[in-house]
């Protein structure tokens, strides 16, 4: 198996049309047929389903793809750690993140690394929690920023950067809208925004409520934290909110209230994986981020 044949057999999987494949590797069409027959052959396998000019991938046909997308991010990694191994702070740093890290945590820790090092460059990717693991065990990308940090997963390995406040973020019309703090329990009667069922963060609410005997009212849902901001700032419910989301950026309408009996609080760190090595490049930028929040605690 070539490493030109698991290049075309990747782009054809991922289009699942041979034409389209071909336009987007600047190859002619004959070219990604003839490999494929030929990867076909020597594995003795039918590894599409043709329909007219569309292939779909038969049952072993994924399984493949699963293994060739593993063995390309290894080449591709080894090519890059050869380019950056002399000069790893012009290098390349691919990081994944979830949405609550993506307006404050994770722009802030990138610009004082690149006054530092003014050429390094980043390749970024939103994902949902459990994409953030997976990503990181498979090879996806070595490096992922989340919160919180996962628990017993052997493939990947945790570093807590911070722990931040879980507050209460109220329509500014709220019976408790001026009080300087407020205990979760007075929020038993109210109606919660929060994100959708199996998401993480709706998780820490629940979580939150049912440890002191309630389970929350959920009225509305949002998508993302700005939607809930938007729902709050309407009249429409209270929310609980990681405090970070709220740095610079308190909705109109809405006030925010630390929460105490209990504080809840949830752990924000960085993974990366326990089989492979960070690239030169990664392993700076990982090794910032622990001097870089340190610093910000003792502020």
């Amino acid at each position: 198996m070539e490493v030109r044949q698991m290049r075309y057999f990747m782009e054809v999987a991922k289009r699942e049309h041979v034409t389209d494949a071909a336009n987007a590797l600047h190859v002619a069409q004959s070219s990604v047929s003839r490999q494929l027959f030929q990867l076909e052959s020597e594995l003795g396998v039918d590894l599409f389903i043709r329909a007219g000019r569309r292939v779909k991938l038969t049952p072993i046909g994924k399984i493949l793809l699963a293994r060739v997308e593993q063995i390309m991010n290894m080449i591709d990694e080894a090519e890059r750690e050869v380019k950056e191994y002399l000069e790893p702070e012009k290098g390349v740093v691919r990081i994944a993140f979830p949405i609550s890290l993506a307006a404050h945590v994770l722009p802030t820790a990138i610009y004082a690394f690149r006054k530092r090092y003014p050429e390094a460059k980043f390749q970024m990717r939103q994902g949902l929690y459990r994409d953030l693991i997976e990503g990181v065990a498979s090879g996806e990308f070595n490096l992922a920023l989340i919160a919180p940090l996962p628990t017993g997963e052997k493939a990947i390995q945790s570093k807590l950067l911070f722990t931040e406040r879980i507050v209460a973020l109220l329509p500014i019309h709220h019976r408790l809208a001026d009080r300087t703090s407020i205990r979760l329990e007075e929020l038993r009667e109210d109606s919660f925004v929060t994100l959708p069922e199996g998401t993480i963060f709706r998780d820490i609410v629940w979580n939150a409520c049912g440890e002191i005997g309630f389970a929350p009212h959920i009225a509305f849902e949002g998508d993302d934290i700005d939607a809930l901001k938007g729902l709050v700032s309407a009249g429409l419910g209270v929310a609980l909110m990681p405090e970070v989301t709220l740095v610079d950026n308190i909705p109109h309408a809405t006030v925010k209230i630390p929460l105490v009996d209990p504080e809840v609080t949830r752990t924000i760190g960085v993974i990366c994986p326990t089989q492979r090595k960070l690239l030169p490049a990664e392993q700076l930028f990982y090794q910032f981020l622990s001097e870089f929040f340190a610093r910000r605690k003792q502020e």
